[in-house]
């Protein structure tokens, strides 16, 4: 094994129940189809005999992100790092899931089996490939992806930013360098003149907590800022480049970056309601279901200090919703995060099967935000189907419960539509309602598609 695959190695048995560990962290095939649980069968079947409604309006969803779906995002910072030697990820995206090409028969599925919002992304790097140059082509091109929803009578709410950046921008020094958030507005005007009027909600960034949330407080991966492989790697973009630094996504200082995100945000924020004032605008974050144990109460606070406040403060001042993405929870001990119980069944992310998480982090994130909250993402990594089933099932109770209370819960976005590009770990992991043979890139609708959509068409369970 190589030093890249050590690190892999012993990632996978080490417990990772954060939430957006999803995306970064799921080890592909670890534990693939892992047995349901009788508590949560019975729960879900529980669930599913409520009847209860949900608000006239209420959006039922599911997302993808333009750089894990579309393929081919060539000038981007991610693919960049995903073709060099060393680097980080498991395998290239390559065409990924060729999104790019067939969005318009994603949209039909997805319109099809009942549900009424597509959560998606706009790719900087495709639309502004060089700086201060911007492509008409790429732009018409996420314009006919929100016609396709909207005559299908679907609500688009997109991310000005799904981790992704052009890769002169990560050259330059990304959000570490002065003057990124102007660089960023200026894209997010550009792209609010031109699709604006089609987009129903605007996210400025998806989950711009998830340093913090994943390395914050001593855990598992704690020690992964400082990997050797990764400094090598953000070494050779930098050499490569030809301006000798690179910083993008979660690779770079993160004090740095965070301040630079946040910066970028009120701008964002700015650009776009210039623009169109009447545009609900927001932002997603990550959040587990901190669970305190053995007197863990003061490393948890601390946690929800550095992973969450700065945002929540954020949107109070810029933001018109909150976006929650949850999946699991997290156990944290007066040390730092500590295992999951042995007795715990795990998800072919290595991520704990906890559906329950999301009631959990609801009520906190509207205990802290006093803005509509919207589920922007929740799901599982399983290839057992019915697992997946059980789980949506677990979380809609939870939120019929947040609505029951008189919690402002206006949503659930479920992540993923397909199955797609999971960073770092490829396409190990599979979240989506919607399977893919990436031989042929024919798309086959999963029963959890179906169940989903009956809870949509009912708008009630």
């Amino acid at each position: 094994m190589n030093e890249q695959h050590d690190q892999q190695a012993s990632l996978a048995h080490a417990p990772q129940p954060t939430a957006g560990r999803r995306r970064l962290l799921g080890l592909g095939t670890l534990l693939a189809g892992a047995a349901l649980l009788p508590a949560a069968a019975q729960a879900a079947a529980s669930a599913s005999k409520t009847g209860r409604g949900f608000p006239k309006g209420f959006l039922w969803g599911a997302a993808i992100a333009g750089h894990q779906a579309e393929g081919d995002n060539v000038a981007s910072d991610a693919w960049f790092l995903e073709n060099l030697q060393p680097t980080e990820f498991k395998e290239p995206s390559g065409s990924s899931v060729d999104h790019y090409r067939l969005y318009d028969q994603d949209i039909a599925m997805l319109a099809g089996v009942g549900l009424n919002t597509f959560r998606c992304s706009i790719e900087w790097a495709r639309v502004e490939p060089v700086e201060g140059m911007f492509s008409v082509a790429a732009l018409e091109h996420y314009r006919d992806v929100l016609q396709a929803c909207r005559k299908r009578g679907v609500k688009t709410m997109v991310s000005f930013n799904h981790f992704v950046t052009p890769a002169w921008f990560a050259a330059r020094g990304g959000w570490e360098t002065p003057g990124a958030a102007a660089l960023y507005a200026r894209y997010c005007d550009k792209a609010a003149r031109h699709l604006g009027h089609l987009v129903d909600y605007a996210t400025t960034f998806n989950e711009p907590n998830l340093p913090r949330l994943l390395f914050g407080i001593p855990g598992p991966l704690s020690g992964m800022a400082n990997n050797p492989n990764m400094r090598a790697m953000l070494a050779k973009a930098g050499q490569l480049s030809g301006t000798g630094k690179w910083s993008s996504w979660i690779f770079g200082d993160y004090a740095k970056i965070e301040a630079g995100l946040l910066e970028g945000h009120a701008a964002a924020f700015k650009a776009i309601k210039a623009v169109h004032p009447q545009l609900p605008v927001g932002l997603s974050i990550a959040i587990a279901d901190d669970q305190a144990v053995n007197g863990g109460e003061a490393m948890r606070d601390h946690k929800r200090a550095i992973a969450y406040e700065p945002w929540f403060k954020a949107l109070a001042q810029h933001g018109d919703f909150i976006g929650v993405q949850t999946y699991t929870r997290e156990l944290i001990g007066p040390e730092g995060v500590v295992a999951p119980p042995k007795d715990a069944v795990f998800t072919s992310a290595h991520m704990e099967y906890y559906p329950q998480a999301l009631e959990a982090t609801i009520r906190y994130t509207a205990q802290q935000v006093k803005l509509p909250i919207y589920v922007t993402e929740n799901g599982v990594s399983t290839d057992d189907d019915a697992q997946r089933v059980a789980y949506i099932g677990i979380a809609v109770k939870g939120v019929t419960n947040c609505l029951k209370d008189g919690i402002d819960l206006r949503g659930y976005v479920h992540w993923s539509l397909v199955d797609n590009f999971e960073w770092i770990f490829g396409y190990g992991p599979r979240f989506g309602l919607i399977g893919v043979d990436r031989a042929t890139m024919k798309r086959t609708i999963k029963p959890s598609a179906r169940v989903l959509g009956g809870i949509a068409r009912a708008n009630g369970i």
